[in-house]
């Protein structure tokens, strides 16, 4: 039902986008600021659309989430994590590094089962246990479920992250119907609500709460009036939920990144507009996940952030963009 109702989202608002696709598909090219050790694919990306909730498998350009630069110290050695949206992109390259860090990791997808089915490969590469959950955040006893199943299969969980999304663009308030808009914040704010609620019986002093926000939710989006406002929502929700479980030691914080490359894009924007995108940040790129994963394992590992809470970290290529 919820893809079902997703893809309809997505087609009624690519009948109404103005550009026409182009045929043919870009290359990446031209050379950015060097990440770690090498250049980052840079505009013009490849021209490509895809069917929600989109997959990484079928992505011309794969996105680089393995971190071949990052070293793992124990920093999360005997820990479970839960993350949600853990099929692909940013939940991908988190789940990866923590299990490099020693951690056992649960991940809940939609309907992605060859995306999730490769990012528990790659936990087990890494030596920690994995565990993959189709289902659906909107549905409070699906996440209560899966939270059971975290727990009984590795007998703890001490990092919750929020990560599942929807987000499709509509150009005016006009062509925003209701069902778009609460399928948008029944993903991203029920969502995020009811895993924190079926999570926190489990957490014990020391553990936390991770929230993937949006730099939109710092300065909004005209083409993404719901995400906007769900994403400011959820850094919004991360301060209230830090203060309200301060006294409890549980930390809550949320990263907001800007425009990165994973299967949410390509499965929102037409094929023109993906070609150029996140060249209007100051570093004239998307980031890869790779890039954004390491902020969360520092919000995780207690020996890095244990007095740290209520914080909304933007990683979004942008000089001056703050919470």
């Amino acid at each position: 039902m919820t893809l079902q109702k997703q893809r309809q989202i997505q087609e009624r608002q690519d009948k109404k986008k103005a550009a026409p696709a182009k045929a043919g598909a870009g290359k990446a090219s031209g050379r950015s600021a060097p990440g770690p050790g090498r250049a980052e694919p840079k505009p013009p990306l490849p021209r490509q659309h895809l069917a929600k909730p989109g997959v990484e498998k079928d992505m011309q350009l794969r996105p680089r989430f393995q971190a071949p630069h990052y070293r793992g110290s124990g920093k999360l050695q005997g820990f479970t994590a839960l993350v949600t949206g853990g099929d692909s992109g940013i939940g991908r390259a988190v789940a990866v590094l923590f299990a490099r860090e020693g951690a056992d990791v649960a991940i809940v997808y939609l309907s992605e089962h060859e995306d999730a089915q490769e990012t528990c490969r790659l936990i087990e590469a890494e030596g920690g246990r994995s565990l993959a959950m189709a289902g659906d955040v909107k549905d409070p006893r699906f996440c209560k479920k899966a939270v059971q199943a975290a727990v009984k299969a590795f007998g703890r969980l001490n990092v919750l992250v929020n990560n599942a999304a929807f987000q499709e663009h509509a150009q005016s308030l006009e062509d925003l119907t209701e069902e778009h808009f609460d399928e948008t914040f029944r993903t991203n704010i029920y969502g995020y609500f009811h895993m924190a609620k079926a999570a926190l019986p489990h957490l014990q002093p020391g553990d936390c709460i991770i929230n993937t926000g949006s730099v939109t939710g710092l300065r909004g989006s005209k083409e993404l009036l719901d995400y906007s406002a769900t994403k400011g929502g959820i850094h919004a929700f991360t301060k209230a939920l830090a203060h309200n479980l301060a006294d409890k030691g549980i930390r809550v914080n949320a990263v907001a990144p800007g425009p990165v490359w994973t299967p949410l894009n390509p499965a929102d924007k037409p094929p023109e507009e993906i070609a150029k995108f996140g060249e209007s940040t100051h570093l004239g790129r998307p980031a890869q996940p790779e890039e954004i994963s390491p902020a969360y394992v520092f919000l995780a590992a207690p020996a890095c952030s244990s007095y740290i809470t209520g914080i909304v970290l933007p990683i979004t290529g942008n000089a001056g963009d703050g919470a």
